[in-house]
């Protein structure tokens, strides 16, 4: 029975929104350190891999720093040049003008008042005060080129000022300089006010002594500070122009001589990915053309060596499949001859008895290595597939160790497992595994001495590992990788016991490779070896670690304590500790 919707509602329900979570501080700077170190590591992978950037910032940072110290010394050679002679024009006249206000302000002073009318006749006729005289001459002298201020701190209103200059214009450090040098003028940049303008100006201050008198000349600097702040910043523009026309050049120079060696190494790429097809583009005859030149020489030399290989080891691998199919026919006939002499063995005399067992016994290693041979070359003409279902390891683990059982006991070895109580299932071809274990056990009883053997199944989410433990005569260092090379031995001169073909390792790497897992190995001397194989769970998924160590827990305990200090053991836990 359908329901009428609920008034209001014309469709479905809207989720409601999820509550943001406020971020807190702590967080915030975690988000912000977290992005800074990925940007820094992509700025590093960068850096290390584009030469044309590392050369081309480099011949930046150095330009900047060439350009930064030329025309830093530049700069103050015109400062330099531009104020010194500023310097000795101003000084130059302000002598001449101490000498001449020297004749007006040693004279004595009238005693003219001050509302008194003026007279005609210029400066010594219009004013009676010497010192009016003297503003009076210094101003007409000057025009308007710089401004005097005459000082007497003695006679109070004697101070007079030309230009309308402000007197703070003399400051203290000024007094002193030239109180202190009474001889000589003293020249000092400092600022210059205006009465009404409040923003000094820059400008040469020339101070010095006449008479009771301190006579101070301001020559003002704004034209040419103006000059030299319009001669810098063209200094800067152009030292930032040349740093860039010379990464830019940089960046152009560069790029010829990279750009092929970038196609240099993408050819080598693609030539190492199999395209022996791949050749580069010859332009020129400088050094780079020689060495696209020399490149195609070695890929074509290459390319006709590894052809010259693969037809070889095409004919090697054709050669053992068909002389392993044609030896089994005449096998056979062997195998039922030796058969019959070995079941009616007991009707010869004794030496003949022993050699229908000998006999017998071979023929079965040579079937063992005829079998071993065909294998190989399945792997090595790529022939080889999975039979691939989903078992569960501890059956197949129980039946690889059941394989092994009589061995075990005729070489009075102890078989020890270490199974988990759940099921591990794994997606494997369960023929190949079994395989696998077998020859990890019969060589861990042939190496063991006698010992015992742990057999231990491990899983995780995503893979199942074997580890098979023996305490025998263990692996050189280096020997890890050389034990799973065809018919390798570690010691030469030593037989095989239990009559292996020496393929059978080799063998069992190929089938862990095959599944996408690993079958590797650890050994010491004294301590034994350990070999572990690491499947993945799901056919056709990545590995990508194992539930088993490599090395022993034991050893590995035993190897942390001798790092650091040793602690003192009772004889009882030494004795568990030698044991295993």
């Amino acid at each position: 029975m359908a329901t009428a919707p609920l008034p209001g509602r014309t469709g479905p329900a809207r989720p409601k929104p999820k509550k943001k979570t406020r971020r807190t501080p702590r967080q915030i700077v975690r988000g912000v350190r977290r992005r800074a170190r990925r940007a820094a590591g992509r700025v590093r992978r960068v850096w290390r891999r584009s030469l044309q950037l590392r050369v081309v910032t480099s011949t930046l940072f150095i330009s900047m720093t060439v350009v930064a110290v030329l025309g830093f010394f530049l700069m103050q050679m015109i400062d330099t040049a531009v104020l010194r002679g500023r310097v000795d024009s101003a000084t130059s006249e302000a002598r001449a003008n101490v000498t001449t206000l020297g004749g007006y302000l040693e004279q004595p002073s009238a005693a003219t008042p001050p509302d008194a009318p003026a007279r005609d006749g210029g400066p010594d006729t219009a004013f009676a005060n010497p010192v009016d005289q003297a503003a009076y001459a210094m101003a007409q002298r000057a025009d308007s080129r710089y401004s005097v201020v005459i000082l007497n701190a003695d006679l109070v209103g004697s101070d007079r000022v030309t230009d309308n200059l402000d007197p703070k214009s003399v400051t203290w450090k000024l007094r002193d300089a030239v109180l202190q040098n009474k001889d000589e003028p003293r020249a000092l940049y400092t600022p210059m006010y205006y009465v009404g303008r409040p923003q000094p100006i820059p400008a040469l201050a020339i101070g010095a002594l006449v008479g009771d008198y301190e006579v101070y000349h301001f020559f003002p600097l704004e034209d040419d500070v103006k000059t030299l702040s319009a001669v810098q910043q063209w200094l800067v523009v152009v030292g930032v122009a040349l740093v860039l026309l010379l990464a830019a050049v940089a960046s152009l120079v560069t790029r010829q001589v990279v750009t092929p060696v970038r196609l240099t190494r993408q050819a080598a790429e693609r030539l190492a990915a199999g395209r022996l097809e791949e050749r580069l583009k010859v332009r020129g005859e400088d050094d780079l053309a020689r060495l696209a030149t020399s490149f195609n020489e070695m890929a074509s030399n290459l390319a006709l060596k590894i052809h010259q290989l693969e037809e070889l080891s095409q004919v090697q691998r054709q050669f053992v499949s068909d002389v392993s199919h044609e030896l089994r026919t005449p096998l056979t006939t062997v195998r039922m001859a030796a058969d019959l002499l070995y079941e009616s063995r007991e009707d010869f005399d004794p030496a003949t008895a022993r050699a229908a067992e000998l006999m017998q016994n071979q023929l079965e290693r040579f079937e063992s290595m005829l079998a071993d041979l065909l294998e190989i070359s399945r792997y090595d003409a790529g022939a080889a597939t999975l039979d691939i279902d989903s078992v569960d390891m501890r059956d197949v683990v129980l039946r690889a160790v059941g394989d092994s059982q009589p061995l075990a006991e005729r070489r009075s070895t102890r078989l020890d497992l270490r199974l988990p109580g759940e099921p591990c299932m794994a997606e494997v071809d369960s023929r190949r595994v079994e395989r696998i274990l077998r020859n990890l056990l019969f060589n861990a009883i042939e190496h063991g001495e006698g010992r015992d053997i742990v057999v231990a199944l491990g899983a995780d989410r995503d893979a199942v590992a074997v580890a098979v433990r023996d305490h025998g005569v263990g692996l050189k260092p280096g020997e890890e990788n050389m034990v799973f090379d065809r018919f390798w031995r570690a010691d030469p001169s030593r037989a095989r016991t239990i009559g292996g073909t020496g393929l059978g390792l080799a063998i069992s790497r190929e089938d862990a490779m095959l599944h996408g897992g690993w079958l590797q190995a650890w050994g010491m001397p004294g301590e034994g070896s350990q070999f572990r194989l690491s499947l993945p769970r799901q056919a056709g998924s990545e590995l990508r670690g194992s539930p088993l160590p490599l090395v022993p827990p034991e050893v590995e305990m035993r190897r942390t304590w001798r790092g650091h200090a040793t602690p003192v053991l009772s004889p009882a836990v030494e004795g568990a500790f030698d044991a295993d």
